[in-house]
């Protein structure tokens, strides 16, 4: 089993970059000079499918809020409104 300090995040964390790293959207690595007293750390870097692929999810993102301010009656539309 790996050493996590927050129980939690092994159950969720961990499955969910393991998935990614399948799909090849990150690459995993052990640290290569790993801290007396300490375990080796698990590292993990996007790829470049990876930086597309967040990249899009952010631009998604970024766009349906832009909407959602835009529309009539919401706490950001009113703010200019004297």
């Amino acid at each position: 089993m790996r050493h996590v300090a927050d129980k939690s995040i092994a159950g969720s964390l961990y499955p969910i970059l393991m998935r990614l790293a399948d799909r090849g959207l990150l690459e995993s690595s052990w640290e290569k000079t790993p801290v007396a007293g300490r375990p080796p750390q698990h590292l993990y870097r996007l790829t470049g499918a990876g930086l597309a692929a967040a990249t899009e999810v952010a631009a998604k993102a970024a766009a349906r809020s832009a909407a959602e301010q835009d529309r009539p009656g919401t706490r950001s539309s009113l703010r200019g409104a004297s």
